[in-house]
C-alpha cells in the first residue's frame, strides 16, 4: 500500500496549487534572482502547494487570494535564503558524502512506503519526478540543514535572571486554571413545557424559581435536571462536568466561579433563558514553580539563542548579495 503522507514532508513534490491569476502560470517565470541563481514561479507553488491547498479549503475569495499571497511571498524568501546557503556551502567547498543521501532515502522508503522501493518510484514517476531528481533535493535539504546547524551555537550559557524573566512573561503557559464541576438546569422560553413541577400554568421563569425553591429545601439537583431542564445534558443530570471560567459566557462564569463546593446560584436570567447553577467541586488555579519548568525554559532559550544566531548569519549573507525579487 502506498503512504501517501510522504507528500506532507517532501513540499517539493507536491503538484497541486491554487491559482491567483493568469500571470502566475508561467511555469518557469522567474520569481527572484539571487547572484548567478534564480528562484522560479514552479519552485515557489511546489514550495507551498500543501498550504495552498489546506487554505482553499478554509478561506475564499478575497481572503484566500491574501492568505496565499502571504504564503508564496515567504516561501519566495525561504528559497532566496536556500539559495545563498548553498551558494555559501559550495564557496567553502564543503561536501555531503553519498552514503549519507543512500542512507537519508532508504530511510524515507523504509519509513514512508515500508521499504516498498518499487512502489516509491512508481509514486515519484507518477508525479513526473526522477530517482535522481529526488536525491538532489535531499542532498540540498541535508546542506541547508548542516550550514544552519554549523552557525549556532552550542555553548549558550542561560543566566538565572532571563530565566526568571521568560518564567514571569510565559506564567500562564505553566498555569492550569481555576475549574469547577458544574450542574446547570436551563429552561428557555417557548420550550415545551415538561412535566411542571406544580401547574402547568407557570411561565418558565416562575417554574425557574419553583425548581430552585425545591432545590432549596433539599431536592436532588440531578434529579430536577433531568424532569425539567432543557439543556443537552439533561440526562446525566445537568452534569458538565469540570469545566474552565472560558467554557461559559462571561455572566454565566462569574456566578459560577463565584460559588463554594456544593452552592446553588440563585435563578440567573440571560435573554430567553433562566439558568440554575451548582458547583459540586472546586479546584484553584495552579501555577507550576520554577523548579519544575526550569529546565524546559532553558531548552527554549537555548533553542531561541541559536535561531537568533543562524538569523544574524543570514543577514549577512543578504547584505552580500544581489537579491532581486521580480
Amino acid at each position: 500500500m502506498i503512504h501517501f503522507r510522504i507528500f506532507t514532508i517532501l513540499l517539493f513534490f507536491l503538484a497541486v496549487s491554487v491559482s491567483l491569476n493568469a500571470a502566475e502560470e508561467v511555469i518557469n517565470g522567474i520569481a527572484a534572482i539571487v547572484n548567478n541563481d534564480v528562484v522560479t514561479f514552479s519552485q515557489v507553488r511546489e514550495l507551498v502547494a500543501a498550504q495552498e491547498k489546506s487554505a482553499s479549503e478554509i478561506y475564499h475569495g478575497a481572503e484566500l487570494e491574501s492568505k496565499v499571497k502571504g504564503m508564496r511571498q515567504q516561501a519566495i524568501q525561504d528559497l532566496i535564503d536556500r539559495s545563498l546557503i548553498l551558494g555559501e556551502f559550495k564557496k567553502k567547498e564543503f561536501t555531503i558524502p553519498d552514503y549519507m543521501v543512500d542512507d537519508t532515502v532508504q530511510r524515507i522508503i523504509r519509513m514512508e512506503f515500508g521499504g516498498d522501493r518499487t512502489a516509491f518510484v512508481r509514486t515519484l514517476q507518477s508525479q513526473g519526478y526522477t530517482m535522481a531528481r529526488f536525491r538532489d533535493v535531499q542532498k540540498e535539504k541535508m546542506i541547508v540543514q548542516a550550514m544552519r546547524q554549523s552557525k549556532a551555537r552550542d555553548n549558550v550559557i542561560v543566566s538565572p535572571v532571563k530565566i526568571r524573566e521568560y518564567y514571569n512573561k510565559n506564567a500562564a503557559g505553566y498555569t492550569t486554571p481555576a475549574q469547577v464541576k458544574l450542574r446547570m438546569i436551563v429552561l428557555h422560553e417557548g420550550s415545551a413545557a415538561g412535566d411542571t413541577p406544580t401547574d402547568a400554568s407557570l411561565s418558565k421563569k416562575e417554574m425557574a424559581q419553583e425548581i430552585h425553591d425545591k432545590l432549596a429545601g433539599g431536592a436532588e439537583f440531578d434529579r430536577l435536571a433531568q424532569m425539567y431542564s432543557d439543556d443537552s445534558t439533561k440526562d446525566a443530570g445537568g452534569d458538565w462536568g469540570w469545566i474552565e471560567r472560558k467554557t461559559l459566557n462571561e455572566d454565566l462564569a462569574k456566578v459560577a466561579f463565584s460559588l463554594k463546593s456544593g452552592q446553588i446560584s440563585p435563578v440567573i436570567t440571560q435573554a430567553n433563558a433562566y439558568y440554575i447553577l451548582m458547583v459540586e467541586s472546586t479546584k484553584p488555579s495552579v501555577t507550576k514553580p520554577l523548579s519544575q519548568v526550569q529546565d524546559e525554559i532553558v531548552q527554549n532559550l537555548i533553542q531561541k539563542e541559536k535561531i537568533q544566531t543562524q538569523e544574524r548569519w543570514l543577514k549577512t549573507l543578504r547584505e552580500k548579495a544581489y537579491i532581486k525579487i521580480l
